[in-house]
Formats: C-alpha cells, structure tokens, sequence
C-alpha cells in the first residue's frame, strides 16, 4: 500500500460533492464490472439517489483530497423488505489514480464503525467474479464468501458471475 495523501479527509457527503461522485460513478460503469449499470447517469439521477440515501438514514462518505472526490462509500438496505432492517449492501469506490493507497480502507472502516454504531448486523457485498482486487480487499476486512451466482449478469458482450461476501458485525 502506497502511502495516503496528507491532505484527505474521510466526511459525509455533502450535496456539493455529487458532481465528484457521478464522475467516479460512471467511470466505473462505463470502464469496468464492478457495477453492472451499462449507461452513465446524469446529475438529476445522482440527486434524486443521494436524496433517497438522506431519507433512508443512509451513510454516503467521500475521500476528499482538498476539492477533489477520489472515492466513494455508503450502504442501503440489501432487500425492501422488514427483516432485512439490519443488513445492508455497500458500495466503495476509488479513483484509478488512487487505487492502493488505503482510501478504500479507510472508508470502508469507516462505513463499519457507523455500521455498528447504527446497530446494523450485517454488510454485504456484491462482487463481479473477476475482480480479485475487490474479493481480497473484502476478505482482509473480515468479509466471507457466502454465493457465488453464474451469469446473473451481462455486460460488455458477456456474461458475468456475481460473488456475494458478507462480514457480521
């Protein structure tokens, strides 16, 4: 892990920083797996989920690096249904320049300590089979492989494997 930038902060999200999060947001849909979506999102999209996130209690941290946004975190609920109240499905994000500095980490530790102060029993991650960064990442943080689902998705001309982790908390 390289060393992290002296000058990031790990904060909530602030309407000002949505613009920073749907660039990396469509960077990832358009460059990788890592989220199924194949069509960027606009701005009124990225309002409407933060609003969403706001009314639902849900976290969304930012890196930010002086005004830059070079990575993203949050969990919503994992299914709409009553029992699922206390499991929740994360996303984290970084920019390609800053990947293995230890941002996603932070974040991440971050988005578990609110977690467990929510009193949230349960984080899960959808994971593209073929990322074996993310898989790694995930299972440093204590996360455990609990599914694997064959071509449940489809993208860039093929089919994609889902690995599901969870890490009780």
């Amino acid at each position: 892990m390289n060393s992290l930038p002296k000058d990031l902060q790990i904060v909530s999200a602030e309407f000002v920083d949505l613009t920073g999060v749907l660039e990396i947001l469509n960077d990832v849909i358009l460059n990788s797996t890592a989220n199924y979506d194949d069509t960027p999102h606009d701005l009124e999209y990225i309002y409407a989920w933060y609003n969403q996130m706001v009314a639902n209690n849900c976290p969304i941290l930012v890196a930010r690096r002086g005004l830059e946004i070079v990575g993203y975190a949050c969990y919503a609920q994992f299914r709409n249904k009553v029992g699922f109240k206390y499991c929740m499905e994360h996303t984290v994000y970084v920019t390609k320049d800053f990947h293995g500095k230890g941002i996603g980490l932070l974040m991440m530790n971050e988005l578990i300590k609110i977690a467990k102060e929510r009193h949230i029993h349960t984080l899960v991650a959808g994971i593209d089979a073929d990322n074996p960064g993310s898989i790694k990442f995930h299972e440093n943080l204590g996360f455990e492989r609990v599914g694997h689902m064959k071509e449940v998705g489809h993208k860039f001309g093929r089919w994609l494997d889902l690995v599901f982790m969870q890490k009780t908390l």
